[in-house]
């Protein structure tokens, strides 16, 4: 799992003037709307003696612990302690990590992690969705799920080619056991922050007669789809069934812990847009993530290898592979979380996922969780220490 990345942490409506827990990266965060309606995310832990902070209630524009009643504003920064009376002075170190967020595509959009704002990488567009609602033209549905699998082997998942005609037979990729069947070399593209294909595959004639009408084709045949990552744990994927129409989804995936994730599905279609093929196409979407799902949920190892020589890949594998490489090196630029470290102290010690303020303000209450250590974080503790 890794900092230093915009993540999905709820659907916007869920969020309301009450606060709701939600666990990502590990770390347990409090979500909850002010009195204007702005959205907050807060790490959960109290500062004073570990009060969960999602437990108590909203007031005005603070969440106040249900243990001794702190209260905290959308920044962190603790308003009030009872127990000192009405008019004392508050501590600084009182203050809790307060994270970034952003509401869009009808998702809460946290970012975890310290990294300031210019260099906070960017959250995965979706050109169809205007800031008011979809584009004309276009119609959205999003979807939730919560499965028992690894983050990233699901992003893997869906860079793959290969995985398609035997994971999902109701893709009509029926062809895949023939000796003729071979996936097609791969058009790539890469840019700093994502990496991803089109290629031509071959699909059967679409099996309803709306849809053919729909598409306007009605026979079997090659059509040009396209999938990719964008960041650590973002996916999209274009289908194109004709070249009039198009499904659009992108997946935003945020790890709850080493093996589950939260994955939200915002799909976008430009044909049948009425609300009442909704219901239709949201069961044709949960149908396939479902086949995904099972797949990945009996993986071995449940987490992505470390290393690629515990692997044999082929050519249909060179997007996963530009992937791992991207992980590899925001893994070295100090941003992967120390997952053992943090198992082995989860019953001793409450750590919160490092925010923006850290680099502002010394002395908070709460470690920052630990990091794998690179060989430049290593020497930036070791100067730390001598100073």
């Amino acid at each position: 799992m890794f900092i230093n990345f915009w993540y999905a942490a709820a659907l916007a409506a869920e969020v309301k003037q009450a606060p709701m827990r939600r666990r990502m990266l590990g770390q347990d965060f409090v979500l909850f709307r002010d009195s204007q309606g702005k959205a907050h995310c807060l790490s959960n832990t109290c500062t004073h003696r570990g009060g969960s902070l999602s437990g108590g209630k909203v007031i005005g524009d603070e969440v106040q612990c249900p243990y001794h009643g702190w209260r905290f504003g959308g920044d962190g920064r603790c308003s009030r302690i009872p127990s000192l009376g009405r008019d004392a002075s508050v501590p600084a170190r009182s203050r809790v990590d307060a994270y970034p967020t952003i509401e869009r595509y009808g998702l809460v959009f946290a970012f975890l992690g310290d990294l300031p704002e210019a260099e906070r990488p960017p959250i995965m567009d979706i050109a169809e969705f205007g800031a008011d609602g979809p584009l004309p033209g276009w119609a959205a549905t999003t979807q939730f799920f919560e499965w028992d699998i690894d983050f990233q082997r699901s992003v893997e998942n869906g860079i793959d080619p290969a995985h398609n005609e035997f994971v999902h037979p109701t893709h009509g990729f029926s062809y895949a056991n023939e000796e003729t069947y071979q996936i097609k070399p791969l058009k790539i593209i890469d840019s700093e922050w994502a990496t991803g294909f089109f290629s031509e595959i071959w699909v059967p004639a679409l099996p309803e007669e709306q849809m053919r009408k729909a598409s306007g084709r009605s026979d079997a045949g090659y059509i040009r789809s396209g999938t990719g990552h964008h960041g650590i744990s973002s996916v999209w994927t274009f289908i194109n069934p004709s070249p009039t129409m198009h499904i659009y989804q992108y997946l935003f995936e945020t790890p709850i812990d080493d093996d589950r994730t939260s994955l939200y599905l915002v799909n976008m279609r430009n044909f049948l847009i009425e609300p009442e093929h909704d219901q239709r196409m949201t069961t044709r979407n949960e149908y396939v993530a479902f086949q995904d799902r099972d797949v990945l949920s009996e993986l071995h190892p449940v987490v992505t290898p470390r290393s690629q020589n515990h692997e044999l890949f082929m050519p249909s594998d060179q997007c996963v592979g530009l992937y791992r490489q991207k992980v590899a090196q925001w893994e070295a630029r100090g941003w992967r979380i120390d997952t053992g470290a943090v198992r082995a102290n989860r019953n001793k010690i409450a750590y919160a996922i490092p925010s923006p303020a850290r680099r502002e303000q010394k002395g908070w209450v709460l470690d920052s969780v630990p990091l794998v250590a690179t060989s430049a974080t290593a020497a930036a503790a070791k100067a730390e220490r001598v100073a």
